[in-house]
């Protein structure tokens, strides 16, 4: 089985409408009506089963909202609510009309300044009431706008690590928006993911909570590919506790970095008892590599190409580890 555990949803365009009549409006007028229903989404969800997983191979895929469309940064802090209750309604739409084939992964209400127990009420309305099976954390709700968030190792993040303890879900760390004219989109990604990383290795997070499950997109930001560097940082730090290694192997991977040699260290360095299949379609990588003529989120044949990757680790990396990390996901 072919389980890709970082999917993002597409939805009709009445969608995005709904977005752009929220930041007109900041939500003047109420809530609204995103003008989802399931006539509308059938159309949405043929299209993404025919092109995203079915012409790549790929049995189930775990849909979240795609994350730079999801705004945590604006005000007032409700249209962001309605925002992201509309995209996770489209995502059990797709699950309903193709229940053996898709599973939601809940984007989060998160506004900038906020405290993250405001996201609460709809990781309960999603996990308990649609029957996701995780959510998604950005990092950043500021987006990248100048004002520093806590990193992920800070308490500010405390009261939602309980929470997915308590209810046995893993959280797929994905920035949004980027907002900083100094950077761009996918190096705002890298630095938060590693980011992510460091605060919570410093912070020592998973001595406090032993069962947490943190998935960091994009094969883990610069960390597994810069590890030398931060084994002599934290060397002496957790010697006795074997290395900074040790502490990066409490974490989860996904395989979402578009190049064999990327993802074959990966797996060297983290073990494929971490990682995750994950292609980001569709996303950045939905771009035809001139050179080969193929997409370069077709991770599937990458994956079954890397010599060093022997049955049992792509079988880990393809349906067992998504599996153990992911319980409330059942066939």
């Amino acid at each position: 089985m072919i389980i890709d555990i970082h999917g993002h949803t597409n939805a009709p365009p009445s969608l995005y409408a709904y977005k752009a009549g929220l930041m007109a409006s900041k939500g003047a007028h109420g809530r609204g009506n995103p003008g989802l229903n399931e006539e509308a989404m059938a159309n949405t969800v043929k299209n993404h089963l025919a092109n995203n997983l079915d012409k790549v191979g790929t049995d189930v895929q775990f849909l979240s909202p795609r994350p730079f469309q999801l705004m945590h940064s604006e005000k007032p802090e409700k249209i962001v609510h309605y925002w992201v209750q509309a995209n996770n309604d489209a995502i059990a739409m797709s699950v309903k009309l193709a229940p053996t084939r898709y599973r939601g992964v809940a984007g989060l209400p998160q506004c900038a300044g906020v405290p993250i127990t405001n996201t609460f009420e709809e990781i309960d309305r999603c996990i308990n009431d649609l029957g996701f099976v995780g959510i998604m954390i950005n990092p950043d709700p500021y987006e990248g706008g100048g004002t520093p968030t806590p990193g992920m190792g800070d308490e500010y993040w405390y009261p939602l690590y309980e929470k997915m303890v308590q209810l046995d879900i893993p959280a797929l760390i994905h920035s949004a928006s980027c907002k900083d004219p100094w950077d761009t989109y996918s190096n705002y990604f890298i630095t938060t993911e590693t980011r992510c990383i460091i605060s919570m290795v410093a912070s020592q997070t998973f001595d406090k909570f032993p069962n947490l499950k943190i998935i960091v997109s994009h094969g883990g930001g610069a960390v597994p590919y810069q590890v030398g560097r931060y084994r002599a940082f934290f060397g002496r730090h957790f010697e006795s506790s074997g290395g900074f290694d040790a502490q990066l192997k409490k974490f989860y991977f996904d395989t979402v970095l578009y190049n064999p040699e990327a993802i074959e260290l990966l797996v060297r360095i983290v073990g494929s008892d971490r990682c995750m299949y994950g292609t980001e379609n569709p996303g950045t990588g939905s771009y035809r590599d001139p050179g080969s003529g193929k997409m370069l989120d077709d991770l599937k044949p990458v994956i079954e190409g890397i010599g060093s990757l022997s049955d049992q680790d792509k079988k880990n990396i393809f349906e067992n580890v998504p599996k153990k990390v992911f319980p409330r996901y059942k066939p």
